[in-house]
């Protein structure tokens, strides 16, 4: 296996023998993303720049929404390339941006117009915003601004 010396910390996604399935999808959605080595037991992979391991733990332990992916998205499109992938084939939708994939791994996909949004200095732009996202399950940028420039 190759050293991980690269990265100081790299989290561990515990798996039920679907880490290097895992992996392969993820590094599917991400550009700048490979595989760095595999073997049965563990597999370590690069999102974005960002060294993960995956491990075939076995069904012991399951995700849970204790941690989570945040992935900032620059636009509507982003946002909806990654939401419609990461619920395909079994993902589950959640609210306000959080999602789970295929595997139990929960995301959460944020444009990043809704941090702006949520810090507005004008208290009603702000307020109305938040009780749009609290409706949402997947963000949708054209509603959070009419939400916010509702009078």
């Amino acid at each position: 296996m190759a050293a991980i010396a690269a990265q100081k910390i790299s989290p561990c996604l515990w798996f039920d023998g679907q880490a290097l399935e895992a992996a392969e999808f993820y590094c599917s959605l991400f550009e700048g993303s490979r595989i760095v080595s595999a073997n049965p037991i563990m597999v370590v992979f690069e999102l974005a720049g960002q060294r993960f391991q995956g491990l075939n733990g076995g069904p012991q332990f399951t995700f849970n929404e204790a941690i989570s992916l945040s992935v900032s998205c620059a636009d509507q499109a982003e946002v909806d390339r990654f939401w419609n992938a990461l619920t395909a084939n079994g993902g589950t939708e959640s609210q306000c941006a959080w999602l789970k994939d295929k595997y139990g791994l929960s995301w959460q996909i944020v444009p990043t117009a809704l941090v702006d949004y949520l810090g507005d200095p004008d208290p009603g732009r702000r307020e109305r915003a938040t009780e749009a996202m609290l409706k949402m399950k997947k963000i949708v940028l054209a509603d959070l601004a009419a939400a916010a420039d509702a009078a």
